[in-house]
């Protein structure tokens, strides 16, 4: 059984930048460290372990935002899971016991940046937790130490996760939801996981296809609201915002 608790000790937070070593691969400068997890926990941030029994398998941390205009949220900056324990639903925990709190305090946003090439990533976070996407960033974080970035510019999506919404709840429900038809379609080869280690120029020519692609849809009022898979291929599904 996986037990998904708030993170309140000093001992707890050092595990997770642990973790943050062992998933990303990150040097010593780009890791979060203790004393964020601190400060987050004490200015209204998050910060929550996924433990098999006493052992830290996983982590989420969590900083509050203010949007222009004075409207709150939660800004979702790292969630990771040990490599051995992916595909067992323990991120999706993180996020629900992220939702459930964020709640009860009465926010009903929370937002993070994801790579747009990391395709099962983009399915968990649209079609399963029930993201939107509007906004796109290039090279947000510069070029990292991470070997699971391929040394290529970290270009993210901004997910924006309405945890009130009524289109939220069902998809975490599994209830169907009307999905509009889709005004644009940006597909990713499912290749770019090996082309990021064997061919990071190739790698690079579809990084850039794809993030012009984000760009001038975003700039025409589309948004992504689905997210499908193939062998070949993801494609990001995108209609014209508000969808309904």
């Amino acid at each position: 059984m996986i037990e998904v608790r708030a993170l309140k000790e000093v001992e707890e937070f050092r595990d997770a930048v642990a973790l943050q070593r062992t998933i990303w691969g990150f040097e010593e400068h780009e890791l979060l460290p203790v004393r964020l997890f601190v400060v987050a926990t004490k200015v209204g941030g998050q910060a929550f372990g996924a433990f098999d029994g006493e052992r830290m398998v996983g982590f989420c941390l969590a900083i509050p935002g203010l949007k222009p205009g004075g409207k709150p949220y939660l800004h979702s900056h790292m969630l990771g899971v040990l490599p051995e324990y992916n595909n067992r639903g323990i991120g999706r925990l993180l996020k629900l016991e992220q939702r459930r709190d964020a709640l009860s305090r009465g926010l009903d946003l929370v937002e993070w940046t994801f790579d747009p090439l990391e395709l099962k990533n983009a399915y968990f976070n649209i079609e399963r937790l029930g993201a939107v996407v509007r906004r796109y960033v290039l090279n947000q974080y510069g070029i990292t130490t991470s070997p699971l970035h391929g040394s290529l510019p970290t270009d993210r999506c901004v997910a924006e996760w309405w945890i009130a919404s009524d289109r939220v709840r069902k998809i975490l429900e599994r209830q169907p939801v009307v999905r509009p038809s889709p005004a644009a379609r940006i597909p990713v080869p499912s290749e770019i996981a090996m082309l990021r280690k064997q061919d990071p120029a190739r790698a690079r020519e579809i990084q850039k296809r794809v993030s012009d692609a984000f760009l001038e849809h975003f700039g025409r009022g589309l948004a992504v609201y689905g997210f499908e898979r193939s062998d070949a291929a993801g494609e990001y599904l995108l209609a014209p915002w508000p969808f309904d």
